[in-house]
């Protein structure tokens, strides 16, 4: 292409943090800009925060169903690419719906919906309207994640046999929602953040995360949630047994009142060969271990480190790259099928980003988790996708 993307927001205005995220890393690689949004449900907030980032105030509006009408009928030469939502989970599925049959390509914040029903649904549209649908997954976008993939593919830890995933925060621990806090508001409201609270916001990243890297598909789990915060309406603390099909298994933890952990999601896969380790605060490490040899530490940037994976890497070595690198590295990926929808080329066959597909993945695994909890931690087979 020769011009840029040009994307539309919904939601991420004052006071939001993923909003600024996002805005980040479409905006890394010069690709694309920020040219319109409804960036809140009260238009006053939407107003203020598009003179924030110094948009045009015409493309600024109250609503998202505002900005829908707009947009399509803006000239082709102005006219937004695609949209990005950033909204609480309740807020997803109705302007995605929305904006794919307005021909739009969309970029959603996980998980994708605000149950089940309504991702298989969006599944059904994203399919129909033929437009690109990204989901921001964003660990599976660090370099030595894909090298740890790569490896499994290439067969190099042999067969899976187990595999272990956990993600334990501790900003919950306390009943921080009652003191009027935004982003632990909305996370523990099931109205807006649905039938989970930690294992959707959190434990969803892990099951993408091992699935990315480990390649398996969960046959049946047994969870054990629990709300610990005495007031509190939705799990804080999940821990889950998987099986997966083929025969390995695995075991889940999440948890956001573990307190002095900030953001610890870590994996490790154990094959019949080898195992790899990688910890997502310190992500430009991988762990490989062995039966019959010390283990050994893979660091980003150098060139042992596969060539498809290396592609993804920003800056030489010894520069960290980390959460904000991998986001950009997801709307990287994701842009090359946007461009290609633009002007209207076949999809490349070699796109690395989440999809629908990963977030049908997401709520399936959210509504089995919740069922196997409620009927007390018994095992409920996964549903078919």
């Amino acid at each position: 292409m020769n011009r840029k993307l040009r994307f539309g927001m919904i939601g991420g205005g004052r006071g939001a943090f993923i909003g600024a995220v996002h805005r980040i890393a479409a905006q890394m690689d010069g690709k694309a800009e920020l040219v319109a949004g409804a960036f809140s449900s009260d238009a006053e907030r939407s107003k203020a925060s598009g003179a924030d980032l110094f948009l045009d105030p015409a493309r600024v509006y109250g609503s998202y169903e505002e900005m829908a009408r707009a947009e399509s009928a803006a000239p082709l030469d102005s006219r937004l690419d695609f949209i990005v939502i950033v909204t609480p989970n309740h807020q997803h599925f109705p302007p995605a719906k929305l904006f794919l049959e307005s021909g739009f390509n969309v970029v959603c914040d996980k998980p994708v919906t605000f149950n089940l029903a309504e991702a298989r649904a969006l599944k059904k549209i994203v399919a129909k309207s033929k437009k690109v649908f990204a989901l921001t997954h964003n660990y599976t976008g660090n370099v030595m994640v894909k090298q740890a993939r790569d490896m499994v593919r290439a067969g190099e830890l042999g067969d899976i046999r187990k595999v272990v995933v956990e993600y334990p925060q501790g900003w919950l621990s306390t009943h921080l929602e009652a003191t009027g806090q935004k982003q632990a508001g909305w996370r523990t409201d099931p109205k807006r953040s649905g039938a989970a609270g930690c294992i959707g916001d959190i434990g969803t990243h892990a099951e993408n995360l091992a699935h990315y890297v480990a390649g398996l598909q969960i046959d049946s789990l047994c969870a054990d949630l629990t709300t610990f915060v005495k007031g509190r309406k939705l799990d804080d603390d999940g821990n889950i047994l998987v099986r997966y099909k083929g025969g390995a298994k695995g075991v889940l933890h999440a948890s956001q009142i573990s307190v002095g952990d900030e953001n610890n999601l870590n994996l490790r896969v154990y094959g019949t060969k080898a195992a790899v380790e990688w910890y997502q605060e310190h992500p430009n490490e991988l762990i490989v271990k062995f039966p019959d040899k010390p283990r050994q530490i893979w660091r980003r940037g150098n060139g042992y480190v596969g060539a498809r994976a290396g592609s993804f890497t920003r800056i030489p070595a010894g520069h960290p790259e980390g959460y904000l690198e991998a986001f950009g590295n997801i709307y990287r990926e994701a842009f090359r099928a946007i461009e290609a929808e633009v002007t209207g080329q076949p999809q490349p066959k070699d796109l690395d980003f989440p999809t629908i597909d990963d977030g049908v993945e997401g709520m399936a695994f959210i509504e089995t988790a919740v069922k196997s909890s409620k009927l007390g931690a018994k095992w409920v087979k996964f549903p078919k996708l």
